[in-house]
């Protein structure tokens, strides 16, 4: 966590193949400094007004998960039981309403004793709310406008998603799965990321050797049935990603698909907020409103670089790593799976419930997916207005170090003046410059030979200093390369950047 101390307030804002000759990178749209937060309203005069600016512009009583770079909305979501009180449910009620499962897309992984699904999800019920009642349990949701005020489409989406936070969650239950061979994703491939295929066969009932928790979550690897000769392929005996369509028992809507991995390759776990999708978590105004009314819209032109690399690396596993409360992940997989490739999901469960288990569990849900396939390569990206990313993903190189391939972290501060939170970039002091790289935008990463390591455009200037970055007046801290840069005008998307900032 990055701390800027004033009176009475803290603030806080692989090992790669032998190299084969590497294509020649793209320069960026930018000439711009991505570690660099430039300075935005002009020079004032001290570094507390500046402070006084940015904390009125978020609300004078910040908590202290919005400073860690946890957005408001992400907390405090309610219980079943809660919600079964204020709805003025009683029991007998609740038992008459139909069960739901929010299935999340498993991956699945080969050992010695064939393949192992991760089963992933939660078992509840949805109350039926009147139209009113949801208004206004969206308007606790909202800053500065009311569901009232808003378009009828958007108003929609923010009475849709609210029914799907206040929801009874099911504890003890048991939950048994279906699955068979999914239908071709069509010719592009995308829907299954990296050339996904369809296997023969493998239609089975499997039963999950555990209840829901108290929170209605499940989580378990389960073994499924090896079919052979014509069925599903042995792990040790393709290198293809086979795709399975998973049909929770006794739901109409608990439906996902199953990635079956194989032991060697390359996954890339992907973040979503502010790097897939416009959220502007740091502005949570305007991150509530996108979040819960506002149509997901793609980051500029992402979409196409995922597609590229489904269309051109064989068997890329795509893994979608949110740590949004799993309540309100719909929107986000039914996102996912229009615009990106499709692939297995993991969002935050129930039972991480406190702030100290929520900035964690990135963390947790990383080293079990490196743990779970110990011969992959992974490339992680995600954008650097998370603390737990700047922490996290540097850990991973340390702890995985042999897994590890890139780190690709876009600078949401560099090109997007609504974020004014400070980052600390000391967590990638010892890493090779070879394995990481901080980013402006999506064309940044084109050409680059990931499947062989290159992870680092060479015409995006690093200039890191390994502290605290982005802090009031464009100062960073800490020690490391300073690298001098160019301080003549900088465009990006047809308009100048701004050219005062420290170094």
């Amino acid at each position: 966590m990055i701390q800027l101390v004033i009176p009475v307030l803290a603030f806080l804002a692989l090992t790669s193949a032998s190299p084969a000759p590497l294509p020649a990178v793209t320069p960026s749209p930018t000439d711009n400094n991505p570690t660099q937060t430039y300075q935005r309203r002009g020079i004032i005069s001290n570094v507390e007004s500046d402070i006084n600016s940015v904390l009125s512009s978020l609300g004078s009583n910040i908590p202290s998960y919005v400073a860690d770079g946890v957005a408001n909305f992400f907390q405090d979501f309610p219980s079943g039981s809660a919600v079964q009180s204020s709805l003025g449910l009683n029991d007998q009620q609740v038992a008459a309403l139909p069960t739901n499962v929010l299935n999340l897309p498993p991956y699945g992984n080969w050992t010695d004793q064939g393949w192992n699904v991760r089963f992933h999800g939660n078992v509840y019920k949805q109350p039926n709310t009147s139209e009113a009642e949801l208004n206004k349990l969206a308007n606790v949701f909202l800053i500065g406008t009311s569901v009232e005020d808003l378009p009828p489409s958007q108003a929609d989406q923010a009475r849709n998603l609210t029914a799907e936070i206040f929801v009874v969650q099911q504890g003890n239950q048991s939950v048994s799965m279906h699955l068979e061979p999914a239908p071709s994703a069509g010719s592009s491939g995308q829907e299954g990321g990296g050339g996904a295929v369809t296997p023969s066969g493998g239609d089975q009932n499997v039963t999950l050797p555990y209840r829901t928790t108290g929170e209605g979550d499940f989580d378990a690897f389960v073994p499924i049935k090896n079919v052979t000769g014509g069925g599903v392929a042995a792990g040790n005996e393709t290198n293809d990603i086979q795709r399975m369509n998973v049909y929770a028992t006794g739901s109409e809507i608990g439906n996902a698909t199953a990635y079956l991995v194989p032991p060697e390759g390359l996954t890339i776990v992907s973040d979503i907020d502010d790097i897939l999708r416009i959220t502007k978590i740091y502005e949570p105004k305007e991150g509530l409103l996108n979040s819960f009314a506002r149509p997901y819209t793609p980051w500029l032109n992402m979409p196409d670089i995922y597609a590229n690399w489904s269309r051109s690396i064989p068997n890329f596993h795509f893994h979608y790593l949110t740590t949004t409360p799993e309540q309100v992940t719909r929107n986000y997989m039914d996102f996912i799976y229009k615009t990106y490739p499709g692939g297995s999901f993991d969002t935050r469960p129930l039972n991480f419930s406190d702030v100290s288990a929520t900035l964690s569990i990135r963390k947790y849900l990383l080293i079990k997916i490196f743990e779970t396939f110990p011969q992959r390569k992974f490339i992680l990206i995600a954008d650097t207005s998370n603390s737990d990313v700047m922490t996290d993903y540097p850990e991973m190189a340390t702890l995985f170090p042999n897994q590890l391939q890139c780190i690709f972290l876009r600078n949401t501060s560099s090109t997007d003046s609504g974020d004014r939170f400070p980052y600390n970039t000391k967590g990638f002091k010892d890493l090779n410059q070879e394995r990481y790289m901080f980013f402006n935008v999506p064309d940044d990463l084109t050409n680059l030979d990931i499947v062989n390591g290159q992870c680092y455009n060479q015409s995006i200037r690093q200039n890191l200093t390994f502290g605290d970055q982005g802090l009031p007046f464009g100062i960073n801290l800490g020690k490391g390369n300073k690298t001098s840069h160019d301080m003549s005008s900088r465009r990006w998307n047809g308009r100048d950047l701004p050219r005062f900032c420290f170094t």
